[in-house]
């Protein structure tokens, strides 16, 4: 176990977290470990447990533990991964603090030089994930949300072949914001996003052709783009006229 450093009454739990949080990212608490008991942190640390307590709940809100009940309960280390990314992007969403149009023009950006980067990363394994998802498009899913997934695998996946990280969490993001959206709208998805949008981006993707595959998927883009704009402007003259 890391040897943490007593602290000072001033932000008390912040300095828990920063402290926790730390002891987790240098590996020294790993995915899956169980965090030693409110009694023992507050040992270590010398303070009380109602600031560990609310430590540990700034670290469960961050996505860097979960916490179970019961008697085998206690708090975990997470996988890090995008989510709390993707919540953060939702709930600006939600607050009206992006927009539809913004989203766009996010995606108008960072797709065409996220499909550039996979062309220069083909092995045979992406060719065929790709080449089943670009299969999978062409049924339709038994639920809304099984329909997006197909529709936006390919996205995942050029996001996954890019070689950066960062413009992967950004992919990611914005690509389960954009499915809680349609989730939210319901839209006719064979309108929003028809069969076979992505098959010229994948194709020069898969030809190794940087240029062509960044100029595919900007017209891509482009069109989901005004799908998705146009579906929003018609779900809220719905609403209108519906009296909501």
């Amino acid at each position: 176990m890391p040897t943490f450093t007593p602290i000072k009454p001033l932000r008390v739990s912040n300095e828990v977290t920063e402290q926790l949080k730390q002891s987790i990212l240098l590996g020294q608490f790993k995915p899956g470990d169980k965090l030693p008991a409110e009694r023992e942190l507050a040992e270590e640390f010398q303070v009380s447990r109602v600031a560990i307590r609310e430590a540990l709940r700034s670290l469960e809100n961050s996505g860097f533990i979960i916490t179970r009940q019961g008697i085998t309960g206690g708090a975990f280390v997470t996988d890090l991964s995008f989510q709390q990314l993707a919540n953060s992007f939702l709930d600006l969403f939600l607050a009206e603090k992006i927009s539809i149009p913004e989203l766009y023009r996010v995606r108008l950006l960072i797709e065409p030089e996220v499909a550039r980067l996979a062309a220069s990363r083909v092995t045979p394994e992406y060719e065929r994930r790709l080449r089943e998802a670009l299969e999978a498009e062409k049924t339709p899913g038994p639920t809304l949300s099984e329909e997006v997934d197909r529709k936006t695998s390919v996205h995942y996946i050029f996001a996954e072949m890019c070689g950066n990280r960062f413009l992967e969490a950004l992919i990611v993001s914005v690509m389960r914001l954009t499915k809680q959206v349609v989730e939210a709208v319901k839209p006719d998805t064979q309108k929003l996003h028809p069969a076979g949008l992505h098959d010229a981006a994948v194709e020069a993707v898969l030809a190794g052709n940087p240029e062509a595959a960044a100029g595919e998927m900007e017209k891509h883009a482009i069109e989901f783009g005004r799908n998705l704009m146009k579906m929003e402007q018609e779900y809220h003259e719905k609403r209108s006229g519906s009296g909501y």
